[in-house]
């Protein structure tokens, strides 16, 4: 059976999964994504929500050709690391090129995409992709 999503919580994680907020640590000043209350580096709670450059740079990938079946539809495709322009290392997929076209240092820039559906009546989740960045 596919994971299942709640309304509520797909609703209350919306503004950090489509506008790229992530967060900011007033300790030790390291930055995110995604947002939680407590830093992943020292463990304080001082922690703040930030606006998160849209563009970086594709750290590392790789090609996922056999997902988990909610994610079958869209396979293969590119997962990465992306050095977004502060710094902030962000997870993110590769979306609006060929798999064979990506490659590391790559300039990206966030895009609103779909994520999941949940069945053909369920939840669709957007959240924020990466894809080329044309300059």
């Amino acid at each position: 059976m596919a994971y299942l999503r709640s309304v509520p919580r797909v609703w209350r994680e919306r503004e950090i999964k489509y506008r790229l907020i992530g967060g900011a640590c007033r300790s030790c000043g390291r930055r995110f994504y995604p947002y939680r209350q407590t830093c992943p580096a020292c463990g304080s709670e001082e922690v703040e929500r930030v606006k998160l450059p849209e563009t970086g740079t594709v750290e590392v990938f790789t090609v996922v050709r056999s997902p988990p079946s909610e994610f079958a539809e869209q396979a293969p495709y590119v997962v990465a690391l992306v050095r977004l322009d502060d710094g902030t290392l962000v997870p993110a997929q590769i979306t609006d090129v060929d798999p064979g076209e990506v490659y590391e240092g790559m300039r990206v820039e966030a895009a609103l995409r779909r994520y999941r559906t949940q069945g053909e009546r369920g939840i669709i989740e957007y959240g924020i992709k990466f894809r080329p960045l044309i300059q």
